[in-house]
């Protein structure tokens, strides 16, 4: 058993709903529940681990974190920035790190992201979790600061 885990936002913004991201991909939560932030322009380029764990997977534009009990979280920066491939992205960590929940993972420009074309939006997902395994914290429209809490993953019974 595990207790309820904390996941923090990744970049300071507003919160949407994931059905409000423009990709069918997050916006149905095939990749799994969360919900996004609409980063601020100056104050949400740099993106902190939403949880204390593992980097388990680092690509510019997207990371998850594995916390200690296995749960994983993703942080997509921006949607079709892979497009980008990596210009506009700086990595403090490196895939296999441990990380603190708040510690600074990349940084990114989110209005050059949306001044190229693209959604600046930021998925924040629970991988591997039903439609119920993760709850918000903050309602849609609030606007939160980096490391503010912004999902509950319920504590897992087996």
């Amino acid at each position: 058993m595990s207790e309820a885990l904390t996941v923090l936002a990744p970049v300071a913004g507003t919160v949407r709903a994931l059905a409000d991201v423009p990709d069918p991909v997050f916006s149905a939560g095939l990749v799994g529940p969360g919900v996004a932030v609409d980063p601020d322009p100056l104050t949400g380029r740099d993106a902190v681990s939403p949880v204390s764990g593992t980097v388990v997977k680092l690509h510019p534009h997207a990371f998850v974190v594995t916390a200690p009990d296995g749960r994983a979280v993703l942080v997509h920066l921006g949607i079709d920035t892979v497009q980008l491939e990596g210009e506009g992205f700086t990595l403090h960590v490196a895939e296999g790190d441990a990380v603190e929940a708040g510690q600074v993972v990349v940084t990114w420009d989110p209005a050059a992201v949306t001044a190229g074309g693209r959604s600046a939006l930021v998925p924040v997902v629970a991988l591997d979790a039903g439609p119920d395994g993760a709850l918000p914290v903050p309602a849609p429209g609030t606007t939160v600061a980096a490391g503010d809490p912004l999902l509950t993953l319920p504590a897992r019974t087996a």
